[in-house]
């Protein structure tokens, strides 16, 4: 169906020409409103109809009658049906819609992705400063950033999946101090006890392991404790090579990767931060009021000017993040992506002022972001708020623990970035229809067990497709004919949510399909049929999991007592 369509949109082009040379609107097919009205829509002539000052109808017949010449029309549409002001509905011939069981099994785990463009997009995401082990909030942010990473590998792009931490600073500072406390004996309550502290349970075992003179081994670095409680920088070093340590195996128990790590700390001792704000001086983009350097962000849109450096002379938090952009620049990301919590909007503003201000022609939409809203966690019908290990906040791994990686995934992802979620965990552990990973990973078992039981010829590539002719195995090709499509817009508006959509959509047609159908009948050749359209629709769903990390399983068991062999026997 993806050539059927193709050639259908080639052929509505060459008609557009025919009634309107030189002026004809882009060719381009609509999803009806109604599946009853058809399989396709296509709405040109009511466009076209007050350019040409045309009765919408009538220019509609002429649509039509141009289509009906066209070769592809011929070949793939069953009919062309004029309906309201001036819509055509198109009903695509039944060989259409049965040639995407071929075209899915000739593509394999391919269906869906374009070859490689060439274009190189760097993603950042996650980037927890290493003071506590990954919250909720940090999961939402790891699910979606990979799945966009996954996303734009799809439509051919080259990814960088990048981490950029902080290093150095205050927080770093509070985090050696509560470690070096816990090292000499104290804990929360304590008299002594810094009140700007670490609480968590984790402080603890940090402490313990470099009293121990433990090694840890991050992804990035690597540190030996001293074991001397006097010895505040080796501590606050050996807890930032603790926690990036914990930090890599909770994002390794979520299945996800990084290719590079860019360290804060680098900004300065490489002097990017001094030769960004000495560009932007040289540039006229600045002025000095008040003991400190501000930046003219008003010039690009921002609601007003920002500080840059503070009359004490240190560099406010937005300073690094242009000199941190300007080398994701120079370093040849024409196109990247930051996924961020929406308390960084003000930001964004600000930072593509100084990036544009720099005058190294970088565009004003640079960077693009992704900003999500954090979650609430519902478990026994209760908001859950506190982690004992991490003393203030429920952690990835707690997430993880309760339910699944598969779970967690599916969840994070299953709304748009920028509204709020709850993930109740108890849904997620019902192995029934009313929880979403599980109704779509039920249907892939599904498939594989009926499958497994099929004792026919297995060559579905020699499949007669043209037995397929029930209204439930129409609707479910139609359904993996909308994958590529999908994917597409997906990637261009970073909405890895849409995958989770179309997946329980596809979820539905192939239930609604198992329940109207039976697969192994004595009609051998219905059967290897049904069975090719069975083995398109497990590929597209894992193809579709695959897109956000989760596993598509061959086998799982649910509450009901029917399971795929009982029904299908």
């Amino acid at each position: 169906m993806i050539q059927a369509k193709q050639e259908l949109l080639q052929a509505l082009a060459a008609a557009l020409g025919e009634l309107a040379p030189g002026s004809a609107p882009a060719a381009a097919f609509e999803s009806p409103k109604q599946a009853a009205h058809g399989d396709l829509a296509i709405t040109a002539a009511m466009g076209l109809a007050r350019g040409l000052k045309k009765n919408p109808r009538e220019l509609a017949q002429a649509l039509v009658d141009a289509l009906n010449r066209q070769p592809a029309v011929q070949r793939w549409v069953q009919a062309l049906e004029i309906a309201g002001p001036g819509f055509i509905n198109l009903r695509l011939a039944p060989a259409a819609k049965q040639a995407i069981v071929a075209e899915v099994l000739g593509a394999g785990d391919a269906f869906g992705r374009k070859p490689a463009t060439g274009e190189r997009v760097m993603v950042e995401f996650v980037s927890a400063n290493p003071t506590g082990p990954l919250h909720v909030g940090h999961g939402r942010n790891a699910a979606l950033g990979d799945a966009i990473s996954n996303l734009l590998q799809t439509q051919g792009a080259e990814v960088l999946r990048e981490f950029y931490y902080n290093d150095a600073g205050v927080q770093i500072q509070t985090l050696g101090t509560s470690t070096q406390c816990r090292v000499k004996g104290l804990k929360p309550g304590d008299a002594g006890w810094p009140e700007q502290a670490y609480n968590g349970d984790y402080i603890a075992d940090i402490a313990a392991d470099f009293l121990a003179k433990k090694t840890v081994k991050a992804d990035d670095r690597e540190f030996t404790a001293s074991g001397d409680p006097e010895d505040l920088p080796g501590i606050a070093k050996f807890a930032v090579a603790y926690l990036r340590h914990e930090q890599d195996l909770d994002l390794r128990a979520f299945g996800v990767r990084f290719d590079h790590y860019y360290l804060e700390s680098s900004l300065y001792t490489d002097g990017r931060v001094e030769d960004t704000v000495k560009r932007l001086v040289a540039a006229g983009k600045t002025f000095e009021e008040g003991g400190a350097l501000w930046l003219r962000t008003t010039e690009y849109g921002d609601d007003k000017d920002r500080v840059m450096r503070k009359s004490d002379g240190t560099y406010t938090y937005f300073v690094p993040d242009v000199a941190y952009h300007v080398a994701k620049f120079e370093r040849g990301y024409a196109k990247v992506i930051n996924v961020q919590g929406t308390d960084h909007h003000g930001t964004v503003a600000r930072v593509r002022a100084g990036l544009q201000a720099v005058g190294l022609g970088i565009p004003a939409g640079f960077p693009d972001y992704c900003l999500y809203k954090m979650i609430t966690v519902m478990k026994g019908g209760q908001e859950v708020k506190i982690s004992k290990r991490a003393g203030s906040y429920v952690t990835l791994r707690d997430l993880i623990d309760w339910t699944s990686r598969d779970a967690v995934r599916f969840f994070l992802i299953s709304r748009k970035s920028d509204t709020e979620f709850t993930f109740d965990v108890d849904l997620a552990l019902k192995a029934n229809d009313e929880n979403p990973v599980f109704y779509v990973q039920y249907a892939h078992a599904r498939i594989c067990s009926v499958l497994a039981q099929y004792a026919g010829v297995r060559d579905f590539a020699a499949a007669d497709l043209s037995r397929l002719t029930a209204p439930s195995e129409a609707a479910l090709m139609l359904k993996l004919a909308e994958f590529p499509a999908m994917l597409e817009r997906a990637a261009a508006e970073l909405a890895p949510h849409d995958v989770t959509f179309y997946l329980r959509d596809l979820a539905a047609a192939f239930h609604t399909y198992y329940a109207a159908e039976r697969f192994l009948v004595d009609d051998a050749p219905l059967a290897r049929a049904r069975m090719a359209l069975l083995a398109a629709t497990a590929q597209v769903l894992k193809n579709a999991l695959a897109v956000l990390g989760v596993s598509a399983p061959e086998s799982m068991s649910r509450e009901a007592p029917a399971a795929a062999a009982e029904a299908q026997a």
